[in-house]
């Protein structure tokens, strides 16, 4: 399990004015980090406004024009070099048009515009899966219960294990080559996500059920594939072949780093799953925390954040769906300062370290609990407060360095120090507060 919501809140449950462990928040805490994320989003939403409309727009340009220029340069597909920049223009086009265009726009980012066609309900993206469908199991089931193994099923997408809390069975064995899989279909992948499919093998639902999904996956896929594959291909006359395979080409550029983008944000080393027990009635305090310690985000500059869809900000993002992407970057700073302030973990790295942690996750959880190093009590995505029994009475003193009474992010540093010092008895001293907890665990 993970570093329990309900254990961090334990005072709440128990009426008391102490937590029982010295690393949790009081309930108090907890409520007022929440007033301080919604003053925050007030503070932003206030200030969206005409620089917001000019980025959307100017991301739009930049979007259409890859697109042109790549199609363009189809027509010169027998001269090799041509045919690359093209392959690069159309994937580049796709990914801006999936991740900073439509992911953003579907989550309202811009209905404030009101305008017909950049708005939640209407707007429609370059990829097999239908809107709506995405919006439901996207931005209701992903967000509303993120990380909570067997609600959230982007835990694994129906067909990977990613959390010790996941009974594991020979079948994920197979787990390299089935993300590898998913990866390489990965818009096919999201268009699936909706049917549940392992829910219809267990018999847990019927095909009769999702006749209506089906339909709409079949009309939205159709005309992908007869746009991307039949028609533009079919425009540049004997080059047929070359702009197919330049099309494929480019679905799969976008296929490879939305996976990646996405899997980085949730998955490496220090994002946390949980279980329906430990999220049950949650005030809104805990739901921002659970978004906090559940998310990570990778950093890079300003173009990967664009390409990115500024999913390199995905705690932020979990925090304010809803707000422009553009702003994301200016919020980290404050929520990064709020994670400092009460000592939370802030899981961040930089793209190929989350990449390499991520695919280890997926390694690592192939093959039972018991052949692994860390037990599901102090697994980097599983901890629970079991992890800290041994901690030093004196933790939770004021930090000299800091100020601030230590908490969980020190908590994990200190354990995970010790642990790779093979040392006993776990001390703490000053410096131990210093040490980014999203970096420390070893397997």
């Amino acid at each position: 399990m993970a570093i329990q919501i309900s254990d961090l809140y334990e005072a709440k449950k128990n009426k008391k004015t102490a937590p029982i462990k010295e690393v949790d928040l009081t309930h108090e805490q907890v409520e007022q980090i929440g007033r301080e994320l919604e003053e925050l989003r007030a503070r932003v939403m206030a200030d969206v406004g005409e620089s917001d409309r000019e980025y959307i727009y100017k991301i739009i340009r930049a979007q259409r024009g890859l697109e042109i220029g790549g199609r363009a340069l189809m027509y010169l597909g027998w001269f090799p070099p041509a045919w690359i920049v093209a392959v690069g223009m159309l994937g580049a086009s796709k990914i801006l048009d999936n991740m900073e265009i439509g992911h953003n726009v579907m989550h309202g980012q811009y209905d404030w515009m009101r305008e017909d066609t950049y708005n939640s309900r209407e707007f429609e993206w370059d990829t097999v899966c239908p809107a709506d469908q995405w919006k439901h199991s996207h931005n209701y089931m992903h967000h509303t219960y993120t990380n909570i193994v067997g609600e959230d099923r982007d835990v694994g997408y129906g067909i990977l294990r990613m959390s010790r809390d996941q009974d594991w069975n020979p079948y994920y064995l197979g787990n390299l080559g089935y993300a590898t899989a998913l990866m390489v279909l990965f818009e096919w992948g999201v268009m699936l996500h909706d049917l549940e499919t392992e829910r219809i093998v267990a018999g847990e639902r019927k095909w009769s059920d999702v006749k209506g999904l089906v339909k709409g996956m079949w009309r939205k896929a159709s005309k992908q594939v007869l746009k991307d594959y039949i028609i533009y291909p079919a425009l540049t006359g004997p080059l047929f072949i070359p702009t197919l395979l330049g099309n494929v080409s480019a679905n799969l550029i976008r296929n490879l780093w939305t996976f990646s983008i996405i899997f980085c944000g949730h998955f490496p080393t220090g994002a946390q799953t949980f279980t329906k027990e430990e999220t049950e009635n949650e005030t809104r305090g805990e739901w921002y925390i659970r978004q906090m310690l559940g998310s990570a985000n990778i950093e890079g500059g300003n173009l990967f954040h664009i390409m990115s869809g500024n999913l390199s900000h995905q705690i932020e993002h979990h925090l304010y769906p809803d707000l422009p992407s553009n702003r994301l970057y200016e919020i980290s700073i404050r929520v990064r300062a709020l994670c400092e302030k009460y000592d939370l973990p802030y899981t961040t790295g930089n793209f190929l370290v989350q990449y390499g942690k991520t695919w280890r996750t997926i390694a690592k959880l192939s093959v039972p609990n018991k052949y692994l190093t860390d037990t599901v009590d102090d697994a980097p995505e599983t901890r629970s407060e079991r992890m800290f029994v041994e901690l030093d009475e004196s933790f939770g003193a004021i930090d000299p360095a800091t100020g601030n009474k230590r908490g969980l992010k020190t908590a994990i540093a200190t354990v995970r120090s010790v642990a790779v010092a093979g040392g006993k008895g776990l001390q703490v001293d000053a410096g131990v507060h210093h040490i980014d907890a999203g970096r420390v665990g070893v397997m």
